[in-house]
């Protein structure tokens, strides 16, 4: 009779097995053949040929090169990439004017241009005599004295009853946020200035003004990479010229820009113009832009409606937008225009001038 309730013993063979595989690995030997090197060695076989010794479809390249006649070398010169660094320049430096005043717009905050005006004055032989980091002005020494100075503000020959002449750049924050607005004006004085002249609100001459300032932004240009950034100058950024007002019980939000009204005029309908929003009707002396107020999504619809209805499609007056002079600064308002009944887009065409601007 079989006693089926032997058990067999496993673990000599086990034992056995530990003691096999151990040995392998402490002689280097491995289980599994390493190929890793045999690339180094290996001979490239033939390529496989049919019965009339042509390579197999599946050898043949297929994307091959096409032959070239001759060196090639424009024909496949890769194009070098547009230079846009000229389109950024004139963004980032552009001289604007309204009516006699003339200024550089700079895409940069006070703070880092104020060190680079000083250089150029320098470097021009104008140097700087008097300066003032809160009112945000430099004032030059005598130009008459200095032969690289009186080059730049075209003096001719000099002589003994000839006015004596101070240049003066004033720079202030922007309209814009994080830009800065550099006026340069020459002026006529009786004597060597004892201290900072106040800022001469004329122009004495505009084309030179704006020939100067064009010199000035061509040093800004060139000295880009070795900008510093003054720490005294740093009062100037924290007064901006544009603030949003909210609303009263008098009047609904509106904008307040600390500049003349020439000025605000002209900046606004340059954000209407950049902002796409269509001007029906515009009067400078009464102070008011008609426009079509809504947003250009709505436009569309409409006008695609108008389209589909054979109707002529053009913008309609929805708002009123009002310039108004209050406490020295001027107030932006806009309002429902007279004969509109749909919606009033009043405050978001605030809020897109405001974004804009600030």
């Amino acid at each position: 009779m079989t006693d089926c309730s032997r058990k067999i013993d496993f673990r000599p063979r086990a034992a056995f097995l530990a003691v096999a595989i151990a040995g392998l690995l402490g002689s280097g030997c491995s289980l599994i053949n390493d190929r890793s090197d045999d690339y180094a060695t290996a001979e490239q076989s033939r390529a496989l040929t049919g019965i009339d010794g042509q390579p197999l479809p599946r050898q043949r390249a297929e994307f091959p090169i096409r032959a070239v006649e001759g060196s090639g070398t424009l024909a496949n010169q890769v194009p070098e990439p547009p230079d846009l660094t000229a389109e950024i320049l004139d963004e980032n430096y552009v001289v604007e004017t309204v009516d006699d005043q003339s200024w550089l717009l700079v895409n940069d905050v006070p703070g880092r241009i104020w060190p680079a005006v000083a250089a150029w004055m320098n470097e021009t032989g104008l140097a700087v005599a008097q300066d003032s980091t809160q009112l945000g002005l430099m004032q030059s020494e005598i130009v008459n004295f200095s032969r690289r100075a009186r080059d730049l503000v075209g003096l001719d020959e000099a002589s003994a009853d000839e006015p004596r002449i101070v240049v003066q750049v004033r720079l202030a924050p922007g309209v814009r946020r994080k830009t800065t607005e550099v006026q340069v004006r020459p002026r006529s004085v009786a004597g060597s200035p004892d201290g900072l002249l106040p800022w001469q609100d004329e122009s004495m001459d505009q084309g030179l003004e704006e020939d100067l300032l064009e010199n000035l932004s061509s040093f800004l240009q060139s000295r880009e990479d070795s900008r510093s950034y003054s720490r005294a100058a740093l009062a100037m950024d924290s007064e901006p010229r544009v603030t949003l007002l909210e609303a009263t019980a008098e009047r609904d939000q509106a904008i307040s820009i600390d500049l003349p009204f020439e000025r605000v005029w002209s900046e606004i309908r340059r954000v209407l113009e950049d902002e796409n929003i269509p001007v029906l009707d515009l009067d400078q002396t009464a102070g008011y832009f008609l426009v079509d107020g809504r947003p250009e999504e709505d436009r569309r619809r409409s006008w695609l409606t108008s389209w589909f209805a054979g109707d002529e499609v053009a913008p309609e007056a929805t708002n009123r937008i009002l310039l108004s002079e209050e406490d020295g600064s001027i107030v932006v308002t806009a309002e429902r225009a007279d004969d509109y009944n749909g919606s009033n887009y009043s405050r978001s065409l605030i809020t897109r001038l405001y974004d804009y601007l600030y």
